[in-house]
């Protein structure tokens, strides 16, 4: 079905593998449309609870692809930008959460990629960076949105102005990852997290990621109340009951997670 890309669901994680590593995977057209394709399919399997996305090989994401990308229009160009976008929109909105497992080079698109993920966790091997100004662009796919978020106003434009790349270290020590570990442990550790997650009752992870991404943009007060709207749902729920009766009895809650 895919041909940049290996989808696997085992056990309720779905694993999606940008797998280009001739092309340090960047970012082509048809790699964006299949992802796009993926993270749909994610969204729609009722037996997927979360999503672990990585690279095949020595990049994550090493970028867009610049051979294709040198040829186009501006019409075209600002077409494969929009494109990008809706991927990129679509990883972060999507109901389930999105771990990125960041194997190696994030760079560019690629970095892009791993900030629509609901979180990061790096190998000691990954490096980051938004080189665009480099290519006398700017970063099209979300970036100078997104890191400035992470990181910070004024340490986003100086890693999108300077172009500077950085290791996983730098990345943890200014939040743009949350987690590094040995490379021979990275699926390991992104697969620890996923099952924590996925123990806990799903209609509240839903809840939290809508009202995480929505209400960062928001004046504290209307957040405030956006979040009491949104827990209406999860308090009228049977995870609710059953997360409340469990923690009475100390035992493990049993939710409903299919």
């Amino acid at each position: 079905m895919y041909q940049n890309l290996i989808y696997e669901v085992k056990d309720g994680i779905a694993y999606v593998t940008v797998n280009r590593p001739k092309a340090m995977n960047a970012l082509s057209n048809e790699v964006l449309d299949e992802l796009y394709a993926a993270f749909t399919a994610v969204n729609n399997d009722p037996e997927v609870q979360i999503a672990i996305l990585t690279g095949e090989g020595k990049a994550f994401v090493a970028g867009a692809d610049i051979s294709e990308m040198v040829n186009l229009t501006t019409l075209e160009g600002r077409a494969m930008m929009i494109k990008g976008q809706n991927v990129m929109n679509l990883i972060e909105t999507i109901d389930k959460p999105v771990i990125g497992a960041i194997n190696g080079f994030a760079l560019g698109g690629g970095c892009e990629l791993a900030m629509a993920c609901d979180m990061r966790i790096a190998s000691e091997k990954a490096k980051f960076g938004q080189p665009e100004v480099n290519l006398g662009i700017i970063p099209g796919f979300g970036g100078t949105q997104r890191l400035p978020r992470l990181v910070g106003k004024g340490m986003g434009k100086y890693l999108i102005m300077t172009a500077e790349m950085i290791d996983a270290q730098e990345a943890y020590r200014i939040g743009l990852v949350e987690k590094v570990v040995p490379a021979e442990e990275l699926i390991g550790a992104a697969e620890k997290v996923a099952k924590t997650i996925m123990s806990k009752a799903p209609i509240a992870i839903q809840a939290a990621k809508l009202v995480i991404n929505n209400g960062i943009g928001l004046d504290i007060l209307t957040g405030v109340a956006f979040e009491g709207e949104a827990l209406v749902a999860p308090f009228s729920s049977e995870d609710r009951a059953e997360g409340m009766k469990a923690f009475l009895e100390k035992r493990p809650a049993k939710f409903n997670n299919k």
